[in-house]
Protein backbone atom coordinates (compact mmCIF):
# COMPACT_ATOMS: atom_id res chain seq x y z
CA UNK A 1 0.00 0.00 0.00
CA UNK A 2 1.60 3.28 -1.10
CA UNK A 3 0.69 6.88 -1.81
CA UNK A 4 0.18 7.94 -5.43
CA UNK A 5 1.47 11.38 -6.46
CA UNK A 6 0.18 12.61 -9.80
CA UNK A 7 1.30 15.81 -11.52
CA UNK A 8 0.42 17.50 -14.82
CA UNK A 9 -1.05 14.47 -16.58
CA UNK A 10 -3.34 11.79 -15.10
CA UNK A 11 -4.45 8.60 -16.84
CA UNK A 12 -7.78 7.31 -15.51
CA UNK A 13 -9.07 3.95 -16.73
CA UNK A 14 -12.45 2.44 -16.00
CA UNK A 15 -13.11 -1.20 -16.81
CA UNK A 16 -16.20 -3.32 -16.46
CA UNK A 17 -18.53 -5.64 -18.30
CA UNK A 18 -20.57 -4.57 -21.30
CA UNK A 19 -23.87 -3.33 -19.92
CA UNK A 20 -22.34 -1.64 -16.85
CA UNK A 21 -22.36 1.75 -18.56
CA UNK A 22 -18.65 2.33 -19.10
CA UNK A 23 -19.44 4.57 -22.07
CA UNK A 24 -21.77 6.65 -19.88
CA UNK A 25 -18.91 7.24 -17.47
CA UNK A 26 -16.71 8.37 -20.34
CA UNK A 27 -19.40 10.80 -21.54
CA UNK A 28 -19.77 12.27 -18.06
CA UNK A 29 -16.09 12.38 -17.15
CA UNK A 30 -14.67 14.01 -20.28
CA UNK A 31 -17.26 16.78 -20.07
CA UNK A 32 -16.84 17.21 -16.30
CA UNK A 33 -13.04 17.39 -16.53
CA UNK A 34 -13.09 19.85 -19.43
CA UNK A 35 -15.63 22.05 -17.66
CA UNK A 36 -13.50 21.73 -14.55
CA UNK A 37 -10.48 23.31 -16.27
CA UNK A 38 -8.51 20.35 -17.66
CA UNK A 39 -7.42 19.40 -21.13
CA UNK A 40 -8.89 15.97 -21.82
CA UNK A 41 -8.49 12.99 -24.12
CA UNK A 42 -10.44 9.75 -24.14
CA UNK A 43 -10.42 6.49 -26.03
CA UNK A 44 -12.25 3.24 -25.58
CA UNK A 45 -11.83 -0.45 -26.34
CA UNK A 46 -14.89 -2.63 -26.33
CA UNK A 47 -16.03 -6.08 -27.26
CA UNK A 48 -18.57 -6.96 -29.93
CA UNK A 49 -21.26 -8.04 -27.52
CA UNK A 50 -24.19 -6.51 -25.65
CA UNK A 51 -23.48 -8.11 -22.26
CA UNK A 52 -20.40 -9.52 -20.58
CA UNK A 53 -16.76 -9.40 -21.66
CA UNK A 54 -14.56 -6.52 -20.53
CA UNK A 55 -14.77 -2.99 -21.88
CA UNK A 56 -12.53 -0.16 -20.82
CA UNK A 57 -12.10 3.53 -21.41
CA UNK A 58 -9.02 5.68 -20.84
CA UNK A 59 -9.44 9.33 -19.90
CA UNK A 60 -6.40 11.60 -19.69
CA UNK A 61 -6.70 14.88 -17.80
CA UNK A 62 -3.82 17.30 -18.08
CA UNK A 63 -2.57 20.85 -17.65
CA UNK A 64 -1.45 20.74 -21.31
CA UNK A 65 -3.13 19.45 -24.44
CA UNK A 66 -3.25 15.64 -24.61
CA UNK A 67 -4.41 13.75 -27.69
CA UNK A 68 -2.83 10.30 -27.68
CA UNK A 69 -3.35 6.86 -26.17
CA UNK A 70 -0.88 5.77 -23.49
CA UNK A 71 -0.40 2.40 -21.80
CA UNK A 72 0.10 4.05 -18.41
CA UNK A 73 -2.72 3.70 -15.87
CA UNK A 74 -2.54 5.95 -12.81
CA UNK A 75 -5.97 5.17 -11.38
CA UNK A 76 -7.95 2.11 -12.38
CA UNK A 77 -11.61 1.85 -11.42
CA UNK A 78 -12.43 -1.87 -11.57
CA UNK A 79 -16.17 -2.49 -11.83
CA UNK A 80 -15.83 -6.23 -12.42
CA UNK A 81 -13.53 -9.08 -11.37
CA UNK A 82 -12.39 -9.50 -14.95
CA UNK A 83 -11.01 -5.96 -15.12
CA UNK A 84 -7.67 -6.80 -13.49
CA UNK A 85 -6.68 -9.75 -15.73
CA UNK A 86 -7.97 -7.84 -18.75
CA UNK A 87 -5.60 -4.93 -18.07
CA UNK A 88 -2.85 -6.91 -16.30
CA UNK A 89 -0.07 -5.89 -18.74
CA UNK A 90 -0.74 -2.19 -18.16
CA UNK A 91 -0.97 -2.35 -14.36
CA UNK A 92 2.21 -1.39 -12.46
CA UNK A 93 3.13 -0.77 -8.84
CA UNK A 94 2.22 2.87 -9.47
CA UNK A 95 -1.35 2.03 -10.48
CA UNK A 96 -3.95 2.64 -7.78
CA UNK A 97 -6.80 0.18 -8.20
CA UNK A 98 -10.19 1.24 -6.85
CA UNK A 99 -13.00 -1.27 -6.51
CA UNK A 100 -15.51 -3.03 -4.29
CA UNK A 101 -14.30 -5.62 -1.82
CA UNK A 102 -15.95 -8.41 -3.83
CA UNK A 103 -14.05 -7.26 -6.95
CA UNK A 104 -10.67 -6.96 -5.21
CA UNK A 105 -10.95 -9.85 -2.74
CA UNK A 106 -8.83 -12.29 -4.77
CA UNK A 107 -5.95 -9.84 -5.22
CA UNK A 108 -2.94 -9.75 -2.91
CA UNK A 109 -1.89 -6.33 -1.66
CA UNK A 110 1.80 -7.26 -1.93
CA UNK A 111 1.35 -7.35 -5.72
CA UNK A 112 -1.24 -4.62 -6.24
CA UNK A 113 -1.87 -1.11 -4.92
CA UNK A 114 -5.48 -1.57 -3.82
CA UNK A 115 -8.05 0.77 -2.31
CA UNK A 116 -11.52 -0.51 -1.60
CA UNK A 117 -14.33 1.74 -2.79
CA UNK A 118 -17.96 0.57 -2.53
CA UNK A 119 -19.14 1.46 -6.06
CA UNK A 120 -21.20 -1.70 -6.53
CA UNK A 121 -22.58 -2.11 -3.01
CA UNK A 122 -23.74 1.54 -3.01
CA UNK A 123 -25.29 1.02 -6.43
CA UNK A 124 -27.25 -2.01 -5.25
CA UNK A 125 -28.74 0.07 -2.44
CA UNK A 126 -29.82 2.67 -4.96
CA UNK A 127 -31.62 0.13 -7.09
CA UNK A 128 -29.15 -1.72 -9.30
CA UNK A 129 -25.64 -2.24 -10.63
CA UNK A 130 -26.30 0.28 -13.39
CA UNK A 131 -25.76 3.14 -10.92
CA UNK A 132 -22.18 2.02 -10.25
CA UNK A 133 -21.03 3.94 -13.33
CA UNK A 134 -22.35 7.30 -12.05
CA UNK A 135 -20.99 6.57 -8.56
CA UNK A 136 -17.56 5.89 -10.07
CA UNK A 137 -17.76 9.04 -12.19
CA UNK A 138 -18.70 11.05 -9.10
CA UNK A 139 -15.80 9.64 -7.09
CA UNK A 140 -13.29 10.41 -9.85
CA UNK A 141 -14.72 13.90 -10.38
CA UNK A 142 -14.35 14.60 -6.66
CA UNK A 143 -10.78 13.29 -6.64
CA UNK A 144 -9.96 15.50 -9.64
CA UNK A 145 -11.49 18.56 -8.00
CA UNK A 146 -14.47 19.05 -10.32
CA UNK A 147 -17.17 21.24 -8.74
CA UNK A 148 -20.23 19.24 -7.72
CA UNK A 149 -22.49 21.79 -9.45
CA UNK A 150 -20.81 21.08 -12.80
CA UNK A 151 -21.19 17.34 -12.24
CA UNK A 152 -24.90 17.67 -11.40
CA UNK A 153 -25.51 19.81 -14.49
CA UNK A 154 -23.99 17.09 -16.69
CA UNK A 155 -25.95 14.32 -14.99
CA UNK A 156 -29.16 16.29 -15.53
CA UNK A 157 -28.28 16.91 -19.17
CA UNK A 158 -27.53 13.23 -19.75
CA UNK A 159 -30.40 11.60 -17.85
CA UNK A 160 -33.28 14.12 -17.76
CA UNK A 161 -34.86 12.59 -20.85
CA UNK A 162 -35.04 9.18 -19.14
CA UNK A 163 -37.60 10.34 -16.60
CA UNK A 164 -37.76 12.09 -13.23
CA UNK A 165 -37.23 8.96 -11.13
CA UNK A 166 -34.14 7.82 -13.04
CA UNK A 167 -32.65 11.32 -12.91
CA UNK A 168 -33.31 11.52 -9.18
CA UNK A 169 -31.49 8.23 -8.57
CA UNK A 170 -28.56 9.23 -10.77
CA UNK A 171 -28.18 12.50 -8.86
CA UNK A 172 -28.20 10.45 -5.63
CA UNK A 173 -25.55 8.18 -7.19
CA UNK A 174 -23.45 11.28 -7.85
CA UNK A 175 -23.74 12.26 -4.18
CA UNK A 176 -22.59 8.78 -3.15
CA UNK A 177 -19.68 9.03 -5.60
CA UNK A 178 -18.53 12.39 -4.24
CA UNK A 179 -18.75 10.98 -0.71
CA UNK A 180 -16.51 8.06 -1.72
CA UNK A 181 -14.12 10.45 -3.48
CA UNK A 182 -13.82 12.64 -0.38
CA UNK A 183 -13.00 9.62 1.78
CA UNK A 184 -10.31 8.56 -0.72
CA UNK A 185 -8.74 12.03 -0.59
CA UNK A 186 -8.96 12.02 3.22
CA UNK A 187 -7.16 8.67 3.27
CA UNK A 188 -4.02 10.39 1.95
CA UNK A 189 -3.48 7.69 -0.70
CA UNK A 190 -3.70 10.13 -3.60
CA UNK A 191 -2.07 13.49 -4.22
CA UNK A 192 -2.95 15.27 -7.46
CA UNK A 193 -1.38 18.51 -8.67
CA UNK A 194 -2.61 19.59 -12.08
CA UNK A 195 -2.80 23.24 -13.03
CA UNK A 196 -6.30 24.16 -14.16
CA UNK A 197 -7.14 26.46 -17.04
CA UNK A 198 -10.72 27.82 -16.92
CA UNK A 199 -10.53 28.54 -20.68
CA UNK A 200 -10.94 24.83 -21.47
CA UNK A 201 -14.55 25.10 -20.32
CA UNK A 202 -15.36 27.24 -23.36
CA UNK A 203 -13.55 25.02 -25.87
CA UNK A 204 -15.24 22.44 -28.05
CA UNK A 205 -15.08 18.74 -27.24
CA UNK A 206 -15.58 16.50 -30.25
CA UNK A 207 -14.57 13.10 -31.53
CA UNK A 208 -13.03 11.98 -34.82
CA UNK A 209 -16.37 10.97 -36.29
CA UNK A 210 -17.83 14.41 -35.68
CA UNK A 211 -14.76 16.11 -37.20
CA UNK A 212 -15.18 14.07 -40.40
CA UNK A 213 -18.93 14.73 -40.38
CA UNK A 214 -18.43 18.47 -40.09
CA UNK A 215 -16.02 18.30 -43.03
CA UNK A 216 -18.58 16.43 -45.12
CA UNK A 217 -21.32 18.92 -44.28
CA UNK A 218 -19.07 21.92 -44.97
CA UNK A 219 -18.06 20.21 -48.23
CA UNK A 220 -21.64 20.47 -49.40
CA UNK A 221 -22.81 16.88 -48.86
CA UNK A 222 -26.50 16.66 -49.68
CA UNK A 223 -27.04 12.91 -49.88
CA UNK A 224 -25.70 9.99 -47.87
CA UNK A 225 -26.84 6.41 -48.21
CA UNK A 226 -25.33 3.70 -46.03
CA UNK A 227 -25.87 0.40 -44.29
CA UNK A 228 -24.96 0.22 -40.57
CA UNK A 229 -21.55 -1.25 -39.88
CA UNK A 230 -19.19 -0.63 -36.98
CA UNK A 231 -17.12 1.55 -36.80
CA UNK A 232 -18.63 3.61 -39.63
CA UNK A 233 -22.09 3.69 -38.02
CA UNK A 234 -21.32 6.70 -35.76
CA UNK A 235 -20.75 8.85 -38.87
CA UNK A 236 -24.01 7.61 -40.34
CA UNK A 237 -25.81 8.57 -37.12
CA UNK A 238 -24.11 11.99 -37.05
CA UNK A 239 -25.13 12.75 -40.63
CA UNK A 240 -28.69 11.49 -40.05
CA UNK A 241 -28.99 13.62 -36.89
CA UNK A 242 -27.96 16.71 -38.83
CA UNK A 243 -29.77 15.93 -42.10
CA UNK A 244 -32.74 18.18 -41.46
CA UNK A 245 -30.75 21.22 -40.29
CA UNK A 246 -28.37 21.10 -43.27
CA UNK A 247 -30.94 20.02 -45.88
CA UNK A 248 -29.37 16.63 -46.50
CA UNK A 249 -31.04 13.34 -47.35
CA UNK A 250 -29.96 10.32 -45.32
CA UNK A 251 -31.08 6.94 -46.63
CA UNK A 252 -30.44 3.68 -44.80
CA UNK A 253 -30.06 1.28 -47.70
CA UNK A 254 -30.94 -2.42 -47.66
CA UNK A 255 -27.26 -3.33 -48.10
CA UNK A 256 -23.90 -1.83 -49.04
CA UNK A 257 -24.33 -2.58 -52.76
CA UNK A 258 -27.48 -0.48 -52.85
CA UNK A 259 -25.89 2.19 -50.65
CA UNK A 260 -23.14 3.08 -53.12
CA UNK A 261 -25.40 2.81 -56.15
CA UNK A 262 -27.93 5.14 -54.50
CA UNK A 263 -25.15 7.66 -53.86
CA UNK A 264 -24.10 7.44 -57.51
CA UNK A 265 -27.69 8.02 -58.61
CA UNK A 266 -27.93 11.09 -56.40
CA UNK A 267 -24.62 12.37 -57.74
CA UNK A 268 -25.71 11.84 -61.36
CA UNK A 269 -28.70 14.06 -60.53
CA UNK A 270 -26.39 16.77 -59.16
CA UNK A 271 -26.27 16.18 -55.39
CA UNK A 272 -22.94 15.98 -53.60
CA UNK A 273 -23.15 12.41 -52.39
CA UNK A 274 -21.33 9.94 -50.18
CA UNK A 275 -21.54 6.57 -48.51
CA UNK A 276 -20.00 5.27 -45.29
CA UNK A 277 -18.96 1.73 -44.50
CA UNK A 278 -16.32 -0.55 -43.01
CA UNK A 279 -14.30 -3.63 -44.02
CA UNK A 280 -16.43 -6.31 -45.58
CA UNK A 281 -19.19 -3.78 -46.26
CA UNK A 282 -16.84 -1.96 -48.61
CA UNK A 283 -15.91 -5.27 -50.21
CA UNK A 284 -19.53 -5.50 -51.36
CA UNK A 285 -19.26 -2.08 -53.01
CA UNK A 286 -16.54 -3.04 -55.50
CA UNK A 287 -18.80 -3.14 -58.55
CA UNK A 288 -20.20 0.26 -57.63
CA UNK A 289 -16.69 1.72 -57.35
CA UNK A 290 -16.03 0.51 -60.89
CA UNK A 291 -19.31 2.05 -62.01
CA UNK A 292 -18.23 5.41 -60.55
CA UNK A 293 -14.99 5.11 -62.53
CA UNK A 294 -16.72 4.24 -65.81
CA UNK A 295 -19.53 6.82 -65.70
CA UNK A 296 -17.13 9.45 -64.25
CA UNK A 297 -19.56 10.34 -61.48
CA UNK A 298 -18.26 11.99 -58.27
CA UNK A 299 -18.73 10.16 -54.99
CA UNK A 300 -17.07 10.25 -51.56
CA UNK A 301 -16.56 6.93 -49.78
CA UNK A 302 -15.82 6.93 -46.04
CA UNK A 303 -14.20 3.71 -44.81
CA UNK A 304 -13.77 3.31 -41.04
CA UNK A 305 -11.25 0.47 -40.86
CA UNK A 306 -11.35 -2.48 -38.48
CA UNK A 307 -9.38 -5.74 -38.37
CA UNK A 308 -10.34 -8.29 -41.00
CA UNK A 309 -10.67 -10.40 -43.00
CA UNK A 310 -14.44 -10.92 -43.13
CA UNK A 311 -16.02 -9.89 -39.82
CA UNK A 312 -12.65 -9.98 -38.04
CA UNK A 313 -12.71 -7.89 -34.87
CA UNK A 314 -15.62 -5.56 -35.64
CA UNK A 315 -15.18 -3.17 -32.71
CA UNK A 316 -11.37 -2.85 -32.82
CA UNK A 317 -9.02 -0.71 -34.86
CA UNK A 318 -6.77 -1.37 -37.86
CA UNK A 319 -5.26 0.14 -41.00
CA UNK A 320 -5.82 -2.90 -43.18
CA UNK A 321 -8.03 -1.55 -45.97
CA UNK A 322 -5.58 0.69 -47.82
CA UNK A 323 -5.00 -1.93 -50.51
CA UNK A 324 -8.73 -2.63 -50.69
CA UNK A 325 -9.43 1.05 -51.44
CA UNK A 326 -6.43 1.37 -53.74
CA UNK A 327 -7.35 -1.57 -55.96
CA UNK A 328 -11.15 -1.58 -55.56
CA UNK A 329 -13.36 -1.84 -58.61
CA UNK A 330 -12.76 -3.56 -61.94
CA UNK A 331 -10.63 -1.85 -64.56
CA UNK A 332 -8.33 1.16 -64.42
CA UNK A 333 -9.50 4.65 -63.47
CA UNK A 334 -8.35 7.55 -61.26
CA UNK A 335 -9.07 7.87 -57.55
CA UNK A 336 -7.82 9.78 -54.50
CA UNK A 337 -7.29 8.37 -51.00
CA UNK A 338 -7.08 10.62 -47.94
CA UNK A 339 -6.29 9.53 -44.35
CA UNK A 340 -6.76 12.29 -41.74
CA UNK A 341 -4.66 11.98 -38.58
CA UNK A 342 -6.10 14.78 -36.45
CA UNK A 343 -9.39 16.65 -36.22
CA UNK A 344 -8.22 19.64 -38.27
CA UNK A 345 -7.23 17.31 -41.08
CA UNK A 346 -10.45 15.36 -40.66
CA UNK A 347 -12.44 18.55 -41.23
CA UNK A 348 -10.35 19.91 -44.09
CA UNK A 349 -9.64 16.67 -45.97
CA UNK A 350 -13.27 15.56 -45.75
CA UNK A 351 -14.31 18.95 -47.10
CA UNK A 352 -11.69 18.73 -49.84
CA UNK A 353 -12.86 15.23 -50.79
CA UNK A 354 -16.14 16.62 -52.10
CA UNK A 355 -14.48 19.40 -54.12
CA UNK A 356 -11.96 17.01 -55.71
CA UNK A 357 -14.58 14.34 -56.41
CA UNK A 358 -16.58 16.99 -58.29
CA UNK A 359 -13.56 18.54 -59.99
CA UNK A 360 -12.22 15.28 -61.39
CA UNK A 361 -15.51 13.29 -61.46
CA UNK A 362 -13.97 10.37 -59.57
CA UNK A 363 -14.40 8.39 -56.33
CA UNK A 364 -12.52 9.93 -53.40
CA UNK A 365 -11.89 7.84 -50.28
CA UNK A 366 -11.60 8.96 -46.66
CA UNK A 367 -9.79 6.26 -44.69
CA UNK A 368 -10.42 6.40 -40.96
CA UNK A 369 -10.48 3.65 -38.31
CA UNK A 370 -12.17 2.74 -35.03
CA UNK A 371 -9.56 4.51 -32.90
CA UNK A 372 -9.74 7.74 -34.88
CA UNK A 373 -13.55 7.60 -35.02
CA UNK A 374 -14.01 7.21 -31.25
CA UNK A 375 -11.32 9.42 -29.64
CA UNK A 376 -12.33 12.70 -28.00
CA UNK A 377 -10.23 15.74 -27.17
CA UNK A 378 -10.86 19.45 -26.67
CA UNK A 379 -9.92 22.16 -29.16
CA UNK A 380 -10.26 25.96 -29.15
CA UNK A 381 -12.22 25.75 -32.42
CA UNK A 382 -12.28 24.32 -35.91
CA UNK A 383 -11.97 27.01 -38.55
CA UNK A 384 -14.43 26.56 -41.40
CA UNK A 385 -14.34 30.17 -42.64
CA UNK A 386 -11.76 29.45 -45.36
CA UNK A 387 -13.47 26.32 -46.63
CA UNK A 388 -15.32 26.91 -49.87
CA UNK A 389 -17.63 24.70 -51.89
CA UNK A 390 -16.31 24.78 -55.46
CA UNK A 391 -18.90 24.46 -58.22
CA UNK A 392 -17.96 22.35 -61.25
CA UNK A 393 -21.40 21.72 -62.74
CA UNK A 394 -21.82 22.93 -66.33
CA UNK A 395 -25.03 24.22 -67.94
CA UNK A 396 -25.50 22.08 -71.03
CA UNK A 397 -26.48 23.09 -74.55
CA UNK A 398 -28.03 21.03 -77.32
CA UNK A 399 -24.59 19.91 -78.56
CA UNK A 400 -23.50 18.69 -75.11
CA UNK A 401 -21.32 15.57 -74.95
CA UNK A 402 -20.99 14.07 -71.47
CA UNK A 403 -17.61 12.48 -72.26
CA UNK A 404 -16.13 15.12 -74.54
CA UNK A 405 -12.41 14.57 -75.19
CA UNK A 406 -10.40 17.39 -73.61
CA UNK A 407 -6.63 17.96 -73.19
CA UNK A 408 -6.73 17.15 -69.45
CA UNK A 409 -9.32 14.37 -69.66
CA UNK A 410 -11.92 16.31 -67.67
CA UNK A 411 -15.17 16.67 -69.58
CA UNK A 412 -17.62 19.46 -68.67
CA UNK A 413 -20.05 17.85 -66.24
CA UNK A 414 -23.72 18.40 -66.88
CA UNK A 415 -26.66 17.13 -64.88
CA UNK A 416 -30.16 16.29 -66.10
CA UNK A 417 -32.47 19.30 -66.29
CA UNK A 418 -29.79 21.99 -66.12
CA UNK A 419 -29.53 23.20 -69.72
CA UNK A 420 -30.73 21.81 -73.04
CA UNK A 421 -28.35 18.87 -73.40
CA UNK A 422 -28.83 15.15 -72.93
CA UNK A 423 -26.76 13.81 -70.00
CA UNK A 424 -26.29 10.21 -71.12
CA UNK A 425 -24.18 7.79 -69.04
CA UNK A 426 -23.52 4.09 -69.54
CA UNK A 427 -21.64 1.45 -67.56
CA UNK A 428 -20.52 -0.08 -70.85
CA UNK A 429 -17.71 1.57 -72.75
CA UNK A 430 -19.17 4.58 -74.52
CA UNK A 431 -18.52 7.35 -76.99
CA UNK A 432 -18.30 11.06 -76.23
CA UNK A 433 -22.10 11.34 -76.08
CA UNK A 434 -22.37 8.43 -73.65
CA UNK A 435 -23.75 5.88 -76.10
CA UNK A 436 -22.51 2.27 -75.89
CA UNK A 437 -19.66 1.38 -78.25
CA UNK A 438 -17.41 -1.53 -79.14
CA UNK A 439 -15.14 0.57 -81.31
CA UNK A 440 -11.79 -0.65 -79.97
CA UNK A 441 -9.87 2.46 -81.02
CA UNK A 442 -12.43 4.61 -79.26
CA UNK A 443 -12.15 2.33 -76.23
CA UNK A 444 -8.41 3.02 -76.01
CA UNK A 445 -8.95 6.77 -76.36
CA UNK A 446 -11.61 6.74 -73.62
CA UNK A 447 -9.34 4.85 -71.17
CA UNK A 448 -6.53 7.33 -71.91
CA UNK A 449 -8.95 10.22 -71.34
CA UNK A 450 -9.93 8.93 -67.91
CA UNK A 451 -6.38 8.20 -66.82
CA UNK A 452 -5.14 11.56 -68.15
CA UNK A 453 -6.78 13.18 -65.12
CA UNK A 454 -4.07 11.64 -62.93
CA UNK A 455 -1.52 14.16 -64.27
CA UNK A 456 -3.34 17.06 -62.60
CA UNK A 457 -4.37 15.00 -59.56
CA UNK A 458 -0.71 14.15 -58.84
CA UNK A 459 0.37 17.79 -59.14
CA UNK A 460 -2.37 18.75 -56.70
CA UNK A 461 -1.58 15.99 -54.16
CA UNK A 462 -1.69 17.16 -50.54
CA UNK A 463 1.79 16.96 -48.95
CA UNK A 464 2.27 15.27 -45.61
CA UNK A 465 3.03 17.14 -42.39
CA UNK A 466 6.76 17.36 -41.68
CA UNK A 467 7.71 17.83 -38.01
CA UNK A 468 10.92 17.93 -36.01
CA UNK A 469 11.44 19.28 -32.51
CA UNK A 470 14.37 21.39 -33.72
CA UNK A 471 12.35 22.70 -36.66
CA UNK A 472 15.24 21.63 -38.85
CA UNK A 473 15.63 19.38 -41.88
CA UNK A 474 18.97 18.09 -40.51
CA UNK A 475 17.58 14.74 -39.43
CA UNK A 476 19.04 11.28 -39.86
CA UNK A 477 15.98 9.13 -39.10
CA UNK A 478 12.64 9.86 -40.75
CA UNK A 479 9.65 8.46 -38.86
CA UNK A 480 6.56 7.97 -40.98
CA UNK A 481 2.92 7.16 -40.37
CA UNK A 482 -0.55 7.80 -41.66
CA UNK A 483 -4.07 8.19 -40.31
CA UNK A 484 -4.63 7.71 -36.60
CA UNK A 485 -0.95 7.16 -35.77
CA UNK A 486 -0.49 10.95 -35.92
CA UNK A 487 -0.80 11.96 -32.25
CA UNK A 488 0.96 8.93 -30.69
CA UNK A 489 3.92 9.49 -33.05
CA UNK A 490 4.01 13.23 -32.44
CA UNK A 491 3.80 12.92 -28.65
CA UNK A 492 6.60 10.33 -28.71
CA UNK A 493 8.83 12.60 -30.82
CA UNK A 494 8.16 15.55 -28.54
CA UNK A 495 9.10 13.40 -25.56
CA UNK A 496 12.29 12.16 -27.26
CA UNK A 497 13.28 15.75 -28.21
CA UNK A 498 16.05 14.42 -30.44
CA UNK A 499 17.36 16.49 -33.37
CA UNK A 500 18.17 13.31 -35.29
CA UNK A 501 14.49 12.42 -35.55
CA UNK A 502 11.84 13.90 -37.83
CA UNK A 503 8.27 12.90 -38.59
CA UNK A 504 6.52 12.78 -41.94
CA UNK A 505 2.84 12.08 -41.45
CA UNK A 506 1.06 11.35 -44.71
CA UNK A 507 -2.36 12.90 -45.34
CA UNK A 508 -2.93 11.88 -48.95
CA UNK A 509 -1.98 8.25 -49.49
CA UNK A 510 -2.73 8.07 -53.19
CA UNK A 511 -1.55 9.51 -55.40
CA UNK A 512 1.42 10.42 -53.25
CA UNK A 513 2.91 13.91 -53.14
CA UNK A 514 6.48 14.14 -54.50
CA UNK A 515 7.43 15.53 -51.07
CA UNK A 516 7.50 12.01 -49.58
CA UNK A 517 10.24 10.73 -51.85
CA UNK A 518 12.31 13.90 -51.41
CA UNK A 519 12.24 13.64 -47.59
CA UNK A 520 12.96 9.90 -47.56
CA UNK A 521 16.04 10.41 -49.75
CA UNK A 522 17.48 12.88 -47.22
CA UNK A 523 17.26 10.37 -44.34
CA UNK A 524 19.84 7.75 -43.49
CA UNK A 525 17.09 5.60 -42.03
CA UNK A 526 13.32 5.54 -42.69
CA UNK A 527 10.77 3.94 -40.34
CA UNK A 528 7.08 3.35 -41.03
CA UNK A 529 4.48 2.71 -38.30
CA UNK A 530 1.27 1.00 -39.48
CA UNK A 531 -1.62 -0.93 -37.94
CA UNK A 532 -1.47 -3.82 -40.40
CA UNK A 533 0.60 -6.97 -40.87
CA UNK A 534 2.19 -6.33 -44.26
CA UNK A 535 3.18 -2.67 -44.26
CA UNK A 536 0.69 -1.65 -46.93
CA UNK A 537 1.74 2.01 -46.98
CA UNK A 538 5.42 1.14 -47.03
CA UNK A 539 4.72 -1.08 -50.05
CA UNK A 540 2.80 1.71 -51.76
CA UNK A 541 5.64 4.18 -51.16
CA UNK A 542 8.09 1.76 -52.76
CA UNK A 543 5.74 1.34 -55.72
CA UNK A 544 5.27 5.09 -56.13
CA UNK A 545 8.83 6.28 -55.42
CA UNK A 546 11.05 3.20 -55.94
CA UNK A 547 12.37 3.83 -52.40
CA UNK A 548 12.36 1.02 -49.84
CA UNK A 549 11.43 1.81 -46.23
CA UNK A 550 14.23 0.55 -43.93
CA UNK A 551 12.11 -0.46 -40.93
CA UNK A 552 8.44 -1.36 -40.74
CA UNK A 553 6.85 -1.31 -37.26
CA UNK A 554 3.59 -3.18 -37.60
CA UNK A 555 0.84 -3.75 -35.03
CA UNK A 556 -2.31 -5.64 -35.89
CA UNK A 557 -3.86 -6.97 -32.67
CA UNK A 558 -6.79 -4.54 -32.86
CA UNK A 559 -5.30 -1.88 -30.57
CA UNK A 560 -3.67 1.43 -31.55
CA UNK A 561 0.00 2.21 -30.99
CA UNK A 562 0.62 3.64 -27.54
CA UNK A 563 3.12 6.45 -26.97
CA UNK A 564 5.18 4.09 -24.80
CA UNK A 565 5.41 1.47 -27.57
CA UNK A 566 6.64 4.07 -30.05
CA UNK A 567 9.19 5.44 -27.56
CA UNK A 568 10.56 1.94 -27.02
CA UNK A 569 11.04 1.45 -30.78
CA UNK A 570 12.67 4.84 -31.26
CA UNK A 571 15.06 4.30 -28.36
CA UNK A 572 16.09 0.94 -29.83
CA UNK A 573 16.67 2.50 -33.24
CA UNK A 574 18.85 5.19 -31.69
CA UNK A 575 21.06 2.51 -30.18
CA UNK A 576 21.61 0.71 -33.50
Amino acid sequence: MSMIKLEEDVSLVLCGEAGQGIQSVENIMVQALKMGGYHVFSTKEYMSRVRGGQNSTQIRASSKRVKAYRDRIDILVALSKGAIPHLEKRITENTLILGDEEVLQDLEEKYYNLLKAPFISKAKKLGGLIFSNVIAAGALSCIMGVDKEIFDELITLLFASKGEKILENDLKAGVEGYDIGKKILDSGRISIKIEKNPATGKEILINGTQAVGLGCISGGCKFISAYPMTPSSPLQVFMADNASEFEMVFEQAEDEIAALNMALGASYAGARAMTATSGSGFALMQEGVGLAGMIETPVVIYIAQRPGPAVGLPTRTAQEDLNLALYSGPGEFPRIIFAPGNFKDALELSHKSFNLAEKYQIPVFILSDQYMADIYYNLPSLDIEKLEVEDYIFETDTDYKRYLFTPDGISPRGIPGYGQGLVCVDSDEHDEEGHITEDLNLRTRMVDKRLKKMDKIRKEAVPGEFFSTSNSSAYTTLIMGWGSTYWPLKEALLEMDNDNLALLHLKQLYPLSSQAGELIKKAKKSVMFENNAQGQMAQLIQKETDLKIDHKVLKYNGMPFSVEEILAVLETLEEE
